[in-house]
């Protein structure tokens, strides 16, 4: 009767395994991720106006990153990646006048109300992660798992990022997820250059995670690819 147990209790044990809890020092951490769509003529504006913001954004109490993308091929999408202390820095932020002003100047100028989605931590590296210089590309990559197989996706995203930041040209892999829909996560990717992204798509993990995750997926894989702004 000892085998069958084993057997039983070894996937589980592998499931409990890959839900441990983030590092101490990152549970309070409040991650937000934001999307923007100007209007094509907008889009200057736009860009000048989440320019001023991140930089007004970085001064705010608790902020541990504030990063404003703008998307490769597609300028008129935007997104900010938000890291703050804890819930409490980033419910000031959100109640802070700089805040109020920029949403009230965007309402006008996008082409869909502005879509913020908070998130905890899945996996993630050190908050000091390596600079990825002028060059980097982002990858900020939104995954929907049916519920009935969460826990399952949930370890393979996670892996996934255990393993991508051993890629060469890896500057950051994080993996969040959305805190009202924990079905869905978000990853989020710095490469050095758009070389080192390729590279990393053709590797046996990635390739393997693809596979595994496809018929977990309740959307298509929404991989977006993103250059800093500030």
């Amino acid at each position: 009767m000892k085998h069958p147990l084993r057997f039983l209790l070894g996937p589980a044990i592998l499931s409990l395994s890959f839900m441990q809890p983030v590092h101490a020092q990152d549970a309070n951490v409040a991650y937000v991720v934001a999307y923007m769509e100007a209007t094509p003529p907008a889009t200057h504006k736009v860009f000048a106006l989440v320019r001023e913001f991140g930089k007004a954004s970085r001064k705010d109490d608790g902020s541990l990153r504030f990063e404003v993308l703008q998307r490769i091929g597609q300028p008129n999408h935007f997104a900010i990646l938000e890291a703050w202390k804890d819930k409490d820095a980033q419910a000031a932020h959100a109640a802070a006048a700089h805040t109020k002003e920029l949403r009230e100047k965007l309402e006008p100028l996008l082409r869909s109300p502005y879509d913020e989605r908070p998130h905890t931590a899945l996996a993630v590296g050190s908050m000091q992660a390596a600079s990825a210089g002028k060059a980097a590309v982002y990858a900020v990559t939104h995954v929907d798992i049916v519920p009935t197989s969460k826990d399952i996706g949930v370890a393979l995203v996670k892996q996934l990022s255990e393993d991508s930041r051993k890629d060469e040209g890896n500057a950051r892999f994080d993996a969040l997820t959305q805190m009202s829909r924990p079905n869905h996560m978000t990853v989020v990717e710095i490469w050095q250059d758009r070389k080192a992204l390729e590279a990393h798509g053709m590797t046996a993990h990635t390739k393997e995670f693809r596979e595994k995750l496809m018929p977990l997926s309740g959307s298509l894989y929404d991989e977006r690819l993103y250059k800093i702004v500030n």
